[in-house]
C-alpha cells in the first residue's frame, strides 16, 4: 500500500477491456441459488498466497515491479483465470523506478535504522554534513514556508516530525529554506518507510530525505538538547530509471457491459520483500472471487477485475488505467457503476475496516463521489447481517481508488490495517494486541506467508465475494441503473428530472 503521488508520463496504451467466461463448462457450475460467499474460502485464498510466496522465493525474494516474482505472480493469475474461462489481458505502461545505490546516516551517540524515502534526491557523491535545524511551527511539521520563517537552514540537516502534510511538501520546504538534507521522524510507533510520491519538480527540488522511528527521532532530540552543535552526516545516492510494467484485467462475458462493477487490488510488493499481506492478500482474494463467480448464474451487470502494477511506486497502474480512459475512452469510464478496492485484507493484528464513504466517523480529505456511501452500505450491511464487528477507516484516497474518485466513480473497499496502532477498543472487537501496529511487518522482508491472519483473510474474502454478487445483481441504489428485467439491459432508468443517473467525469488533471 502506498500514498498517492503523481500521474506518470506513461506510454499510450489502448484500453484493455476484456471478455471472459467464454468456455462453457470451463468451471463446474454451482446451483443458481448458491451464495458466492459460500464458495469463497480463506483456505483457497491462502493457496494463492502460497503461490505468490513461491514466485518471490524463485526470484530475489520480492514481487516488486520488474522482478521475476512479479512476472511469475502475474502468470499464475492469468493461468487460473483462463482455467475458469476468462480471457485476461495485460495493459502495459512505463514507470520511473526508484532505487537506492548507496546510503549511510550517522548521528554521533544515536543508533539509527533509517530508511531513505522513495524518490528522494541524492546528496553530492561525498555526502553532506551539518548541524540540525527545526521548523518553528507548533508541531515541528515544516509544511509550508511560514514554518521556516526566521530560520536559516542553509547547509544544515532539517529535523521534522511526520504529520499534517505530505513527505514531499516537507522535503521541498526544507530545501527551499536551504537544508542539504532532512530527517523525518514518525509521530507514532513503527518504522517510517515513506515516499515522496514521484520524481522532483525542478522548480521545487527535494532535500535528500530519510525516515526514522518516533523513538529514534526522540533520541536525536535528546542528543541535540545535550549538544546543540551536534552534527549529522548523510550520504544518499539514488537512481531513477524507466521500466515497463503492466496491469492485468479480466471481465465476465455476461452481464450488462454498460453498467460494470469493478474490483481491484495491487499485485506488486515493495522491493524489500514478498508483500504477501501488502498486497498479495487483496490480489488473491479477488482472484478466488473471480474463479468462483464463474460457477454461478450469469450476473445482471458485468464484473471487471483488475490487478494493478506499480502501486508501491505511487498508485501508477490504477492512475494509468483511469487516465487512459479519460484521454481515450471517457464513455467507458462512465460505464463503471462503482469501484471496490482491496489493499491488505489479512493483517496479523487486524481490524475489519470499511472505507468510510458516508463520513460517519472521519471527514474525508477528498471529494466523495455520489454512490460511494451506498457502495459502503453493501459491505457494512453484510457484516451486520452476520454479526461481524467492523470499524470505519478513513476514505482518504491513499490507495488505488484515488484515480477513480478523482473522476467521479463511486468507491469503497476493505482494509485490515497497515502502520496504524491498534487501540484497546479495537482489541475488544477483534482480538489482537493494543499499542502495536496492525501489521508490524508492513513494507518489510517479514511480510511473507507467515504474516497473514487466516481468520481475517476468511472474513474479508467472504465479504468481497458477497459484495461482488450483490452488485453484479443490482447497482440501483448506487446509480439508479436497473439491469434486472426484460427491456432493462439497455434501458437505464432516469431520475425524476429526466437526466440519466450515474457519475459525471471531472476534467482530467
Amino acid at each position: 500500500m502506498r500514498a498517492r503521488s503523481f500521474i506518470p508520463g506513461a506510454t499510450a496504451v489502448s484500453l484493455a477491456v476484456t471478455g471472459a467466461l467464454v468456455a462453457p463448462g470451463a468451471a463446474t457450475a454451482a446451483p443458481p441459488w448458491t451464495q458466492l460467499e459460500d464458495l469463497v474460502s480463506g483456505d483457497a485464498v491462502m493457496e494463492h498466497l502460497e503461490a505468490f510466496q513461491a514466485a518471490a522465493d524463485a526470484g530475489d525474494g520480492s514481487r516488486a515491479v520488474g522482478t521475476e516474482g512479479y512476472e511469475a505472480s502475474a502468470q499464475y493469475i492469468e493461468k487460473k483465470l483462463k482455467k475458469a474461462g476468462y480471457s485476461p489481458e495485460r495493459q502495459y505502461f512505463d514507470v520511473e523506478q526508484f532505487s537506492v545505490l548507496d546510503f549511510s546516516l550517522d548521528v554521533p551517540g544515536v543508533t539509527l535504522d533509517a530508511i531513505p524515502m522513495s524518490y528522494s534526491s541524492s546528496t553530492p557523491d561525498d555526502g553532506v554534513s551539518g548541524t540540525f535545524v527545526q521548523p518553528v511551527d507548533a508541531n515541528l511539521n515544516g509544511c509550508d514556508a511560514t514554518a521556516w520563517d526566521g530560520v536559516d537552514a542553509t547547509g544544515q540537516i532539517a529535523l521534522i516530525q511526520r504529520g499534517a502534510c505530505s513527505f514531499a511538501a516537507k522535503s521541498i520546504e526544507a530545501a527551499a529554506a536551504g537544508a542539504v538534507g532532512a530527517i523525518i521522524y514518525n509521530n507514532g510507533p513503527g518504522a517510517l518507510n515513506g515516499t515522496l510520491g514521484g520524481p522532483e519538480d525542478p522548480a521545487a527540488p527535494y532535500a535528500p530525505v530519510v525516515g526514522v522511528t518516533q523513538a529514534e527521532g526522540q533520541a536525536i532530540l535528546a542528543a541535540l538538547d545535550a549538544d546543540p552543535s551536534l552534527e549529522a552526516t548523510l550520504d544518499l545516492q539514488t537512481l531513477l530509471e524507466t521500466k515497463e510494467t503492466f496491469n492485468i484485467t479480466a471481465e465476465t462475458k455476461k452481464g450488462d457491459h454498460d453498467n460494470v462493477v469493478m474490483l481491484g487490488s495491487h499485485l506488486d510488493s515493495v522491493d524489500e520483500g514478498a508483500g504477501i499481506n501488502d498486497n498479495g492478500s487483496g490480489s488473491a482474494a479477488i482472484l478466488e472471487t473471480a474463479i468462483q463467480l464463474s460457477k454461478i448464474k450469469k450476473p445482471n451487470n458485468a464484473v471487471r477485475f483488475a490487478w494493478w502494477g506499480a502501486e508501491e511506486l505511487g498508485l501508477l497502474g490504477s492512475e494509468h488505467y483511469v487516465y487512459d480512459l479519460v484521454d481515450n475512452a471517457p464513455e467507458e469510464l462512465d460505464k463503471i457503476a462503482t469501484y471496490l478496492n482491496f489493499d491488505m485484507v489479512g493483517s496479523p493484528n487486524y481490524i475489519i475496516g470499511v472505507y468510510d464513504a458516508d463520513e460517519s466517523t472521519y471527514e474525508a480529505p477528498v471529494d466523495v463521489p455520489a454512490g460511494s456511501p451506498e457502495t459502503e452500505d453493501v459491505l457494512t450491511d453484510y457484516f451486520d447481517s452476520i454479526d461481524q464487528p467492523w470499524v470505519d477507516t478513513e476514505f482518504s484516497g491513499r490507495s488505488d481508488y484515488q484515480a477513480f474518485i478523482e473522476n467521479g466513480v463511486p468507491a469503497s473497499g476493505l482494509f485490515t490495517g497497515a502502520d496504524g496502532v491498534k487501540t484497546e477498543e479495537e482489541v475488544e472487537m477483534f482480538g489482537g494486541t493494543a499499542g502495536i501496529t496492525y501489521d508490524p511487518n508492513y513494507h518489510s522482508p517479514a511480510d511473507d506467508i507467515t504474516n497473514v491472519d487466516p481468520e481475517a483473510l476468511d472474513i474479508m474474502s467472504k465479504a468481497i465475494a458477497h459484495a461482488t454478487q450483490e452488485l453484479a445483481s443490482s447497482t440501483v441504489a448506487i446509480n439508479g441503473v436497473d439491469t434486472s428485467g426484460p427491456g432493462k439491459k439497455k434501458g437505464h432508468d432516469k431520475w425524476e428530472d429526466g437526466t440519466k443517473p450515474g457519475h459525471g467525469l471531472m476534467d482530467a488533471a
